[in-house]
């Protein structure tokens, strides 16, 4: 089985817009949320992770692209200017995974005529992105709710372990709108505070928006430390269109695939990066997941209190600071947590702790009960 190395990444954020940036941010414990009084995000004032109105980003033409188109083009541009990979050749891949890419449109029309729902839809964008760069093959949309960065990545290694890719440029960004939030204040699910996961006293999510890119190649970088995508695996607990399963079986299904495909075993995790969203349902649902994997002594992490959760760019993001705490040997802290409130025991990271790490689990889960898995290994 050809073996898949992570050659650059990006995260673009209301933290940085820079992959090291970003994670400087992280390690000095500083979270991008903050209180919103903007009525055209909610009539109340809401916590959430949103970009600056006056930050700006560094592309061609900018009056031509949305701004979820933006935050894709400033993510892929800064990670491809770390590579020297022809986005022109056929070899080359392109993913670019969303959960609701350009929905905000509709906020900004009276009316619906053909024009705005192509507009709106995913596939417009992805092209739009992919004509900026001259991507000589059409991308590929992955929008499967929050395991969508997740899935992108698991399935651009898939394709170039099938010998059809050399490399795959995989991006993926949401921005948080009034028709995302009320959505998830419908459900009740939003916090009045910054979130607080797997604590005893969180009591919803906080949202965020943001952009990520990994670059995937089937060649090691040479004289340095790589990261290689060992392995990925999904499952769909079948449970309710918005809510968990209560067991925590399925995910569990998808971890111990993933780990099996790496040919890794409990003990050889160092680390979980964890979906962790504070809600009460996911947060239980993924302790029990780890116990059954028997990693309850593992230390685990969420990053939804310095980011908020940001959909479909969630597992991206976060797979980008997995792969910075493996080189640098730092397991992040989970910003809000204080005292474990699940039912099953876990060891939720509270503070930096500074370690040898070689090997990452990382999980994510989202509605329609789907779940997801990848493992990441520091090859020296």
């Amino acid at each position: 089985m050809q073996e898949v190395f992570i050659i650059a990444e990006n995260i673009v954020s209301p933290l940085g817009l820079t992959a090291a940036e970003n994670f400087e941010q992280l390690k000095k414990g500083n979270s991008g949320i903050r209180l919103q009084t903007e009525e055209k995000l909610s009539t109340e004032p809401v916590h959430a992770a949103v970009f600056n109105n006056d930050q700006q980003f560094e592309i061609k033409n900018r009056s031509r692209y949305s701004k979820f188109e933006q935050i894709l083009i400033a993510s892929i541009s800064d990670a491809l200017g770390k590579t020297d990979i022809d986005v022109k050749n056929k070899r080359t891949l392109f993913i670019v995974s969303s959960t609701k890419g350009n929905i905000s449109l509709l906020e900004e029309v009276e009316s619906v005529d053909e024009e705005i729902k192509k507009k709106i839809a995913i596939s417009t964008s992805a092209q739009l992105v992919a004509d900026y760069f001259h991507f000589a093959n059409k991308p590929i949309v992955i929008s499967h709710a929050c395991i969508s960065g997740l899935a992108a990545i698991i399935t651009a290694m898939r394709l170039m372990q099938s010998g059809q890719y050399d490399h795959a440029v995989v991006t993926g960004g949401d921005i948080i709108t009034k028709f995302i939030l009320s959505g998830f204040q419908s459900f009740q699910a939003v916090s009045a505070e910054p979130c607080k996961p797997f604590d005893a006293a969180r009591n919803g999510i906080t949202l965020g928006e943001g952009a990520a890119t990994v670059i995937l190649s089937l060649k090691k970088p040479a004289n340095a430390t790589a990261i290689k995508v060992c392995s990925g695996a999904t499952s769909n607990d079948a449970n309710h269109i918005s809510g968990p399963s209560r067991s925590g079986e399925e995910l569990y299904q998808a971890i111990s695939m993933a780990m099996k495909d790496a040919g890794v075993q409990q003990k050889d995790i160092d680390f979980i990066s964890a979906h962790g969203t504070a809600t009460i349902y996911n947060d239980e649902m993924e302790a029990k997941a780890i116990n059954l994997a028997n990693m309850q002594d593992t230390p685990v992490n969420s990053l939804k209190g310095f980011y908020g959760h940001t959909l479909g760019a969630a597992g991206l993001i976060e797979t980008v600071a997995a792969v910075y705490s493996l080189k640098e040997g730092i397991i992040l802290p989970t910003l809000g947590f204080s005292k474990t409130g699940t039912s099953k025991p876990l060891n939720v990271s509270n503070k930096i702790l500074k370690k040898e790490l070689t090997t990452c689990l990382k999980t994510a889960s989202g509605f329609g009960g789907c779940n997801a898995a990848i493992v990441l290994k520091k090859i020296n």
